[in-house]
């Protein structure tokens, strides 16, 4: 494969930026997970936040050894600290999916209860 001179001179890659795109996808997608196993336990206060902090951590563990070979640096542009860094859109949508599921969950057995 060859690459032009102006194309490997540049510091961003257009093509690498769009392939970090899977990275926000997946981080987006561990909070809504999170967001729902907690609202779906019932976590409360710090216990949910924990839950995100630790799937954040986890997401972050997995991308770094399987996607960045232990390289983030040659792969992400802010390296290991854009890695670690959750973003403030993920931490709405787990808010979101947590509260989502969290109500639908009371209600479901508010309603169980009442047709015993």
């Amino acid at each position: 494969m060859s690459t032009t001179a102006e194309a490997t001179a540049q510091l961003i890659y257009p093509a690498n930026v769009l392939a970090n795109t899977s990275l926000t996808t997946v981080k987006f997608l561990s909070s809504c997970f999170a967001g729902a196993a907690a609202g779906i336990l019932g976590l409360e206060n710090w216990l949910g936040f924990a839950l995100f902090l630790a799937s954040t951590l986890l997401t972050s563990i997995c991308i770094y050894t399987i996607n960045c070979r232990g390289r983030p640096v040659k792969y992400i542009q802010g390296g290991l600290t854009e890695l670690l860094n959750p973003g403030q859109d993920n931490i709405f949508t787990f808010i979101l999916v947590w509260t989502l599921f969290y109500g639908e969950s009371t209600v479901i057995l508010v309603w169980k209860n009442q047709a015993n």
